[in-house]
């Protein structure tokens, strides 16, 4: 079969992760993306700052059964301060599976991105004391996790696989891109049932 051709940029430069990991102290909950869309797709300077990904939403109908409550409609944004305190309290924590990468192509896809340097997923891990599992949603942060990390296999959606050598489990979740052919309220359920399964809800 012939193969696709992809036009790429081989003069793409390096982009280092431009936030701090996020890790709350008691964090129970890791969730591991990829690496954050290019800085003209964001509506605030967090995780999932994309105004039409529906993470935030999806926490707002869990946590609050509102899928507005972490929503700033009128200045097309979410409300960061509401969020950090609502991650903090319930015990989430953000980071990326690689701290530089390459575009390939101009935007957000996994597809195109190339990993330069790899996040120290051991590291993190250590500096959670409380945690209980790395959560996943995109095949690309799955399976970088599953190599690092040595486990044999990549979980399916909504399925949790031990993490051998620790106590921990990765989770993988549905993603949160409108992209994924899921509703709205079908992803809050499956995240429901991963933040019962740990204790945050």
């Amino acid at each position: 079969m012939k193969s696709m051709s992809v036009n790429i940029n081989p003069a793409a430069t390096v982009e280092r992760h431009p936030l701090q990991p996020f890790l709350p102290r008691g964090a129970k909950v890791l969730f591991l993306g990829s690496f954050p869309p290019p800085r003209q797709r964001w509506c605030m300077d967090f995780f999932y700052p994309n105004w039409i990904n529906d993470h935030w939403r999806i926490e707002g109908l869990v946590f609050h059964a509102d899928r507005d409550y972490f929503v700033d409609a009128e200045h097309k944004t979410f409300r960061l301060g509401e969020i950090k305190s609502h991650c903090s309290s319930r015990g989430i924590a953000f980071y990326d599976t690689a701290t530089a990468v390459r575009r390939l192509r101009d935007n957000a896809s996994d597809k195109f991105l190339e990993v330069v340097e790899p996040t120290d997923i051991p590291a993190l891990i250590a500096r959670l004391r409380a945690l209980l599992a790395i959560v996943t949603t995109g095949e690309k942060a799955t399976g970088t996790v599953c190599q690092t990390m040595g486990i044999p296999r990549m979980p399916a959606v909504g399925e949790a696989l031990a993490i051998p050598g620790t106590c921990l489990e990765l989770y993988r979740l549905p993603s949160s891109s409108r992209a994924y052919p899921l509703s709205l309220e079908r992803k809050a359920e499956a995240y429901e049932q991963m933040f019962r399964r740990y204790g945050l809800v």
